[in-house]
């Protein structure tokens, strides 16, 4: 019965280890702006309510990303792991969408969610 219980409990502890910090810090204004993001993709891509929810919460973690990288790097190095986050979020996004939505999410996000430009 001890070695059940103690399973159980390291089950549970590496379950909670395997949880996304990124969306433990999220924030009502990163709520907003994902809410407003995926406003913008609904019509546009035909998302169902549960893609929807999804595609939301994914935009929110990498909003959240993205401001860590804006905070903590500056130049080229920021726009290159800006570069690196963007095509980590396109292929997340296959998990979502369809390939009919993955290929026409890929061709108007640079209208609605630009990259970051450095300045010279």
């Amino acid at each position: 019965m001890k070695n059940i219980l103690a399973v159980l409990v390291l089950f549970i502890s590496f379950s909670a280890m395997g949880q996304d910090t990124h969306l433990q810090i999220s924030s009502d204004e990163m709520q907003e702006k994902a809410k407003t993001i995926t406003d913008k993709y609904v019509d546009a891509l035909g998302l169902r309510a549960k893609q929807e929810l999804l595609f939301r919460k994914k935009v929110e973690e990498y909003l959240i990303r993205e401001q860590e990288i804006k905070e903590n790097n500056e130049g080229e190095d920021m726009l290159n792991k800006m570069v690196a986050l963007r095509q980590n979020e396109a292929a997340e996004m296959g998990d979502i969408l369809t390939r009919i939505q993955l290929e026409k999410y890929k061709e108007i996000r640079p209208d609605i969610q630009p990259l970051a430009r450095i300045k010279q």
